[in-house]
């Protein structure tokens, strides 16, 4: 794991280890290099440039959940950003022997199955639960993860996490999420809450930020999203916190 986190290709990616603790966070989540495992929608492949190395060395699979892509005449034009970051993922992670063969599915409002039923050993879900909340696909997340995860598997979450006792926004429209909200979506699931982790805290970050969380690195807003840049932003106090406060949370599936 060591190798592939400190592995030349990611020459980009590893300026953001200081805050995401990918050794750490990983080991956490109990991943081993033969395991199975089950990605949900990867990006543009942060976490998938350490995975797929690290499990192509060691026996291992690796699946990918990317954005579910409406081929219909009507979506189009609306999907062409979401089709065009699952085009270049599957341009970098297919057909390169150094990450092995990474199996792309998706996932999203009307996706089949992420992965073959009870055959994942380890599903991810990296900050990307206040999207689905967004879309309000957050509970077939959990469902599509816990199918597919073998009995006593695990399912890891990293999410911004919201300060205990502030009322919950169904649309996460912050980017931040309770993480008591977080527990209650996995125990309707099925899973069983294992064990929390503050390897992703960030004590510093105040979440009273006026873009959300988009307002630190590594979005970096100056404005709200979709409008201009604003150079007279004062992105000083901002960059000081860096990335946010993440709840890094361990749930696994009964066995029974």
């Amino acid at each position: 794991l060591a190798w592939a986190v400190a592995g030349a290709w990611r020459a980009d990616g590893r300026v953001r280890d200081r805050w995401r603790h990918p050794i750490e966070t990983l080991d956490f989540f109990e991943i081993s290099p033969e395991a199975t495992v089950l990605e949900f929608w990867p990006g543009a492949g942060w976490w998938t440039e350490i995975l797929a190395p690290y499990l192509a060395g060691g026996g291992g699979r690796l699946y990918a959940a990317t954005f579910q892509v409406d081929r219909s005449a009507d979506g189009a034009a609306s999907n062409m950003a979401t089709a065009q970051i699952v085009a270049r993922f599957r341009e970098r992670f297919t057909g390169n022997r150094l990450y092995g063969d990474v199996e792309l599915t998706e996932f999203g409002p009307t996706s089949g199955p992420a992965a073959p039923a009870g055959s994942i050993d380890l599903a991810l879900f990296m900050c990307n639960l206040h999207n689905w909340m967004a879309a309000g696909i957050a509970e077939k997340a959990f469902a599509d993860a816990y199918a597919a995860l073998k009995p006593g598997g695990v399912l890891g979450v990293v999410q911004h996490r919201a300060d205990v006792g502030e009322t919950q926004d169904p649309a996460a429209t912050n980017g931040y999420v309770q993480e008591a909200f977080v527990k209650q979506l996995a125990a309707e699931a099925g899973f069983a809450f294992v064990a929390s982790s503050e390897v992703n805290a960030n004590p510093d970050d105040t979440k009273d930020h006026p873009f959300g969380v988009w307002t630190l690195p590594p979005e970096s807003l100056t404005a709200p999203r979709g409008e201009p840049a604003n150079p007279a932003f004062d992105r000083a106090p901002y960059d000081a916190i860096g990335e946010s406060d993440r709840m890094t949370l361990k749930f696994r599936k009964p066995t029974a």
